[in-house]
């Protein structure tokens, strides 16, 4: 059987709903995009029968509903099943309706009570995803968008802001859980200039057609993140997407172009990176590996893999960083105050070091991009010689040193110099 033949996918776009602000047409290409995709047998696999699709009016509370209760009836534990959608979501802070809740076309917010009665509640949805008995199961939400869904003319009525983080936790419970979502609740889910979909959805659209590489045919969930978290926030440095999870295996979403195998690029010694970055997510170091390394290693054709920058240590970011790190040739470490006093930067180059050892290499290679206090340099980082990129004049000739290393064999003598 072909491995996409027992999945299922819901796909929801709502643009122009009835009685809230409108969003840009753009979610409904998101939303059409993602259902063609799916059900596109040289792509994703999924049957195309298996895959619903709602847009605006036809996404009403009750048609929701009725899907979700279809999803659960037609799935077995060993489906596959994806849930997609581009759409208002909202939080009321206090009151008696107070909680998470996503818009439906036909929502009505004239009050808390109208929203309560006419959208699809948190604790609603979070029941729906726990009948459905498939133990791969991925929602998506790109649902936080710069428009909001407007004021009722009635000012005591509460604000409706973004979807908190803290929901996601909730939806996750459960085995096989997977949850994706667009960016954090402080920001919004970008639309360039000029492009048909938005930022999050076109590397999502992306990464499926084929920008995911495979070696047995198959995408699967934490390649998914892996590669659409440091697109997305490489695009655009205010949007970070989130990924919560409750799983027990790396279960495949969808197939490699129709089930192509062995298609994933390695070198010679069996590599996928050339290189991966540990850095911290503040400023500035942020805007140094995005604007200045990057672009450089990039140039220079290396195969470079990031650091995840979602804030709360858990399954999702350790597990992508130790595979980023094994699937790379060396592990680029940004020094600076704020690196060495991150706990999961020291997680990220105390696993390279580790993995060195075990294999007599070595894996790290320090840059320093700040002055630092030698003396909170821990000494197995301090032995290894670092390249300065601090001073102007001397960082070109470091970069070119930096890039000619990369470039270079893994060194696997212990009396190797770190740096050629």
């Amino acid at each position: 059987m072909c491995a996409m033949d027992n999945a299922y996918a819901l796909v929801i776009g709502i643009a122009d709903y009835r009685h809230v602000n409108r969003l840009p047409p753009t979610v409904l290409q998101d939303a059409r995009d993602i259902h063609d995709l799916l059900a596109d047998p040289q792509r994703c696999g999924y049957p195309p029968g298996n895959v619903q699709l709602l847009l605006d009016g036809a996404a009403t509370q009750a048609a929701m509903r009725q899907a979700l209760v279809s999803l659960a009836a037609r799935s077995d534990l060993d489906s596959t099943v994806f849930f997609y959608i581009s759409s208002h979501g909202g939080h009321v802070e206090s009151g008696p309706c107070a909680g998470e809740y996503l818009l439906p076309a036909d929502t009505v917010y004239t009050s808390a009570e109208s929203v309560a009665q006419t959208a699809i509640s948190g604790a609603e949805f979070t029941e729906a995803l726990r009948a459905i008995p498939a133990r791969k199961v991925v929602v998506v939400f790109d649902c936080c968008h710069a428009g909001g869904i407007g004021q009722p003319k009635d000012a005591a009525v509460p604000e409706i802001k973004a979807l908190p983080e803290s929901y996601y936790d909730a939806l996750k419970a459960g085995r096989g859980r997977a949850i994706l979502a667009s960016s954090r609740s402080s920001e919004y889910s970008w639309v360039l200039p000029g492009a048909p979909n938005s930022l999050f959805t076109h590397h999502l659209l992306a990464g499926l057609r084929g920008g995911i590489p495979s070696d047995d045919g198959l995408v699967r969930i934490f390649d998914l993140f892996e590669y659409l978290q440091p697109h997305v926030t490489g695009d655009q440095l205010n949007q970070h997407p989130i990924f919560k999870a409750e799983l027990e295996e790396n279960f495949p979403v969808a197939l490699y172009l129709g089930g192509q195998k062995g298609v994933v690029p390695r070198d010679e010694e069996g590599f996928r990176y050339d290189a991966y970055v540990s850095y911290v997510e503040r400023e500035p170091d942020a805007a140094w590996v995005w604007e200045t390394l990057l672009p450089r290693l990039e140039e220079a054709g290396l195969r470079v893999a990031v650091s995840g920058d979602v804030e709360e240590p858990g399954v999702a970011r350790v597990v992508n960083v130790e595979r980023g790190i094994r699937q790379a040739r060396r592990t680029v470490i940004v020094l600076s105050e704020a690196y060495l006093a991150d706990s999961m930067a020291d997680f990220e180059n105390v696993l390279a070091q580790t993995m060195g050892i075990q294999e007599g290499t070595y894996r790290l290679l320090p840059v320093k991009i700040a002055p630092l206090d030698e003396d909170r340099v821990p000494t197995r980082l301090s032995m290894l010689t670092a390249l300065d990129l601090i001073h102007p004049r001397r960082a070109e000739r470091e970069f070119e040193r930096l890039v000619h290393a990369l470039r270079g064999p893994l060194p696997h003598k212990l009396n190797d110099l770190c740096i050629p």
